[in-house]
C-alpha cells in the first residue's frame, strides 16, 4: 500500500503555538515584519503587497503564531499544474524562538495543506553551508537534493547573506513516499564536508567562510559531474554521495 501522509501523525505543535492563515492587510504586514527581522534587517525578504498577492490568489502563507504574537510565517506558491508541485520560498521563525522544533512543525503542516490539495511535491533552496538546515531538510525531513544552483538569487543586502553569493541547493519533498533515508556506510563513496557553523564564521572569519564557498561549491559540482548523487547528510562528514 502507499504511503499517504493523511494517516500518518502531524507534528504536535507546542502548547499556546498554532498556525493560522494570513487574510487580512494587517497580518500580512506583521509578517513581513516577523522575516525583516529573522533577515536581519531585509526589506525586500517579503514585500506585503507580494504576499497579499499570494495569498488572494490561493497560496499558502500563513503564520505561525504564540497566544497572539507573531513568531514565524511561511509562503509558498505553485508551480506548473502539470507537476503538481509547490514551492516553499521562504518560512522563518523569530531567532528567539528557534530550536524549539518550530520549523518541523511548519513544514508538517505545509505538508498537510499541499497534499489537501493534490500537490505532489514540495521544493524550496537552502543555503549548502548551513549545517543546521542540512541536518533538518535532509535527515529529519527526508527531503532528496536535486539540482546545485550558483549564485542563485544574486547579491542580497541582509545581514544573512550580504557580501557571500547565494548558493543554493533544491531540494524536493515526495509527500507520498517515505522520507529519502541516509544512505548506508556501504553505499557511500564520496563526500563534502561544510563547516559546523558558517553563521558565526561569517562574521569573526568572512575569508574563511568565503573560501568555504568556493570549497563546497567546487567538490559539490565535480560529484556531481562524475554521475554521483547527494543521497544524505551526516553531522561530521557533510554530504553524502553514491552511485545511482
Amino acid at each position: 500500500m502507499a504511503y499517504d501522509p493523511r494517516n500518518a501523525a502531524s507534528e504536535p505543535a507546542p502548547p499556546g503555538i498554532d498556525i493560522r492563515p494570513l487574510e487580512t492587510i494587517a497580518q500580512i504586514q506583521e509578517a513581513a515584519a516577523v522575516l525583516r527581522q529573522v533577515w536581519e534587517g531585509d526589506r525586500d525578504a517579503m514585500p506585503p503587497n507580494l504576499v497579499r498577492a499570494l495569498a488572494h490568489s490561493g497560496n499558502y502563507v500563513v503564520g505561525l503564531y504564540e497566544g497572539d504574537r507573531m513568531v514565524g510565517a511561511s509562503i509558498a506558491f505553485f508551480g506548473p499544474p502539470a507537476e503538481r508541485t509547490m514551492h516553499s520560498h521562504i518560512t522563518g521563525v523569530l531567532p528567539g524562538m528557534q530550536s524549539h522544533g518550530l520549523g518541523r512543525v511548519l513544514k508538517r503542516h505545509q505538508r498537510d495543506w499541499a497534499f489537501a490539495r493534490e500537490v505532489g511535491h514540495i521544493t524550496w533552496t537552502f543555503d549548502p553551508l548551513v549545517s543546521r538546515n542540512a541536518h533538518f531538510n535532509l535527515r529529519v525531513l527526508g527531503a532528496r537534493v536535486t539540482e546545485y544552483l550558483v549564485d542563485h538569487y544574486g547579491p542580497m543586502d541582509d545581514g544573512v547573506n550580504r557580501g557571500d553569493e547565494t548558493d543554493r541547493l533544491l531540494v524536493t519533498w515526495a509527500l507520498a513516499a517515505p522520507p529519502a533515508p541516509t544512505p548506508p556506510d556501504e553505499d557511500v563513496v564520496a563526500s563534502v564536508a561544510v563547516p559546523r557553523d558558517i553563521e558565526t564564521m561569517r562574521r569573526s572569519a568572512p575569508t574563511d567562510a568565503a573560501a568555504w564557498r568556493v570549497r563546497v561549491r567546487e567538490e559539490f559540482l565535480a560529484r556531481l559531474a562524475a554521475g554521483l548523487v547527494a543521497a544524505g547528510f551526516d553531522d561530521e562528514r557533510g554530504y553524502l554521495f553514491v552511485r545511482p
